[in-house]
C-alpha cells in the first residue's frame, strides 16, 4: 500500500507528538534507539521486508513495498505508524508478540523520530 493511502485510513491524532528537540540526526538520536529494538530483524543480515534500518540511506531507501519515511510528514510516514502500534495489526513494530521480547517504542522515542522525520530525516 502506498504511504499516502495508508496514511489517510489512520487516525494519525493518536501518534505521540513529534519531539521538541532541535537538529535531530540519524547517527546521534535516532540509531541507538533502533540498534536496541530494530536492527535485530532489519540490519543488513536478511532484513525482514527487504528494510535496513541500521542507515540512514537504508531506511529512505525503504522497503519491498516502497518507501516508508516522507522526510517533512512524520505523521505520512510508514515507519511512524508501525512503530506508533497505529494501523494494520500486522505491521506493528516491533511485533507484540515477538520471540526476542522486543518493547514497543516509547512515546518518547517515537516522539523523536517523528522530530527526526518532520526536520528532514538526516
Amino acid at each position: 500500500m502506498s504511504t499516502a493511502a495508508f496514511a489517510a485510513d489512520v487516525d494519525t491524532s493518536k501518534l505521540p507528538p513529534a519531539s521538541t528537540k532541535t537538529g535531530v540526526t540519524y547517527a546521534q538520536d535516532i540509531k541507538p534507539i533502533f540498534d536496541a529494538t530494530c536492527i535485530k530483524c532489519h540490519g543488513q543480515q536478511k532484513p525482514k521486508g527487504k528494510l535496513q534500518l541500521d542507515t540512514r540511506d537504508g531506511i529512505l531507501k525503504g522497503s519491498k513495498d516502497g518507501k516508508v519515511v516522507v522526510p517533512g510528514n512524520s505523521a505520512k510516514s510508514d515507519l511512524v505508524i508501525d512503530i506508533a502500534h497505529l494501523g494494520d495489526e500486522d505491521d506493528f513494530m516491533p511485533p507484540p508478540k515477538n520471540k526476542m521480547g522486543l518493547k514497543q517504542l516509547t512515546p518518547d522515542q517515537i516522539g523523536l523520530v517523528r522530530a527526526w522525520i518532520d526536520q528532514g530525516a538526516n
